[in-house]
């Protein structure tokens, strides 16, 4: 008989996790203004916020933290680190910082200015967030097929090129300082990119004078998909797939708490020496020293070995495969979501899920929350409450997609954890129509407003 599937791991150590009941969570969400961030992690049974900073790190980045090095200048950390960076993404300038936020932080506080336009493919929160905070506009060029959660096509997180190309040609090129592609691309539903799609982008900065950027958290998950659904790839490996891909690109920011696998670290790479230098010194105001960047020794070298660990075929093709294995749960309970399914989530079609709730009234936001009471399971709207207001006219901006993401921690949860969210969603679907009303906004931050917003039921 064919042999079945087993995971390329053991377990060598387990951390226990506590049911409660339904009156228990009905109580910890009000008191968390139904905002899923505000609750307690104790309150929580199968935590899906997000795969940022919680998976689970192998036995060799256990035994390089042991070996971290915490000099404050030129340690022996930062020099394990830097070769990693190179080795696998092949650019020379690189600086740690302590997660991607910060790295665009970094970067952004040199490239971006007042009434800048920064085209790409969806950009995800922060990426926004330092946009617009710094009086800067993102404009979303993501291929509209991302839209339609039905179809099935293998790089929905593509830019389209056309309207990328209209953006370069309405705007004059000093007010484009870059292109951003954000690999998978997040916000329409952890969808990958295409080595064409990434290579032509390339193509256009170059053609009108700009960079391209790219946001890196998931850069590996986003080569599986290159390996396995783009032709002329199926016998590249990870890495020389990784290291085409940063070959068109200028520069990149990386938030490591996802495919380096660690609980806090991020960088920036860069081709041009002369950004790198603007940038070390905002690294030494916003981060620390450039040697250390806001990263303690252990954490580099965690980090470094992550690299590596994170774009091996095999361990990709575990995680992946159980991010498919909750979807296709999912889809033969015939609850809506986004297909195919992305690397690190699946996402719930909330507009299809509760077609009788009013935008206005937050449906996804809705559904995290009757997900949490049915489950204790926290997942994270991503949808119009993370969309923000518009910075000029202030009024609620409404994204074509409204979706909950359910965010697979990397080698933490069994299938037996992915039945039993597949299982509650079911029941939280089946009784969709008892729900009459959504969720309102109560007290709100100018910016970022999903992660500290106040809440409540309609």
């Amino acid at each position: 008989m064919t042999l079945p599937y087993a995971e390329p791991f053991k377990t060598k150590m387990v951390e226990p996790i506590h049911f409660s009941t339904r009156p228990e969570r009905e109580k910890w969400i009000s008191e968390a203004g139904y905002n899923l961030f505000n609750l307690r992690s104790q309150d929580v049974f199968i935590d899906l916020l997000t795969d940022s900073g919680t998976g689970a790190m192998s036995n060799a980045q256990w035994s390089e933290m042991m070996m971290g090095d915490e000099s404050y200048a030129g340690a022996s950390s930062y020099y394990k680190l830097k070769s990693a960076i190179n080795e696998i993404t092949g650019f020379e300038y690189f600086l740690p910082t302590h997660q991607g936020r910060a790295a665009e932080n970094v970067l952004f506080s040199v490239l971006v200015k007042k009434g800048d336009i920064i085209p790409g493919n969806s950009h995800f929160d922060t990426t926004k967030g330092h946009i617009e905070y710094r009086k800067a506009t993102a404009v979303d060029c993501t291929c509209d097929i991302a839209s339609d959660t039905r179809a099935v096509v293998p790089f929905k997180g593509n830019v389209d090129l056309e309207k990328l190309e209209k953006v370069l040609n309405d705007n004059p090129v000093e007010n484009i300082p870059f292109i951003i592609l954000t690999l998978t691309n997040n916000t329409a539903g952890g969808q990958p990119v295409s080595m064409e799609n990434i290579r032509k982008t390339a193509d256009l900065a170059n053609r009108y004078g700009t960079r391209l950027i790219l946001d890196s958290a998931r850069f590996a998950e986003n080569a599986y998909f290159i390996k396995t659904r783009e032709e002329g790839y199926a016998d590249k490996s990870i890495r020389e797939i990784v290291r085409e891909v940063f070959s068109y690109a200028d520069g990149m920011t990386m938030s490591s708490k996802k495919d380096a696998i660690v609980n806090m670290g991020g960088f920036i790479a860069l081709k041009d020496e002369s950004i790198y230098k603007e940038a070390t010194t905002f690294n030494i105001i916003f981060e620390g020293f450039i040697t250390y960047g806001g990263m303690t020794g252990r954490d580099m070298n965690a980090l470094a070995q992550g690299l590596y660990d994170g774009t091996d075929f095999h361990y990709l093709e575990s995680r992946i495969r159980q991010v498919g294995y909750l979807g296709s749960k999912l889809r033969e309970y015939g609850i809506p979501i986004q297909e195919p399914v992305g690397g690190h989530a699946v996402f719930v079609n909330a507009l299809e899920f509760y077609p009788h709730i009013n935008r206005e009234e937050f449906p996804a936001q809705l559904l995290a929350v009757e997900l949490y009471l049915e489950a204790g399971i926290r997942g994270i709207e991503i949808g119009a409450i993370m969309a923000d207001r518009d910075p000029v006219t202030r009024k609620n901006r409404f994204p074509s997609l409204e979706l909950v993401r359910l965010a697979i921690p990397r080698r933490v949860y069994s299938d037996n954890h992915m039945d039993y969210v597949a299982a509650a969603l079911r029941n939280v679907y089946e009784k969709r129509d008892n729900i009459k009303r959504g969720i309102k906004i109560v007290e709100e931050a100018p910016i970022l407003r999903h992660f500290t917003a106040i809440l409540d039921r309609v």
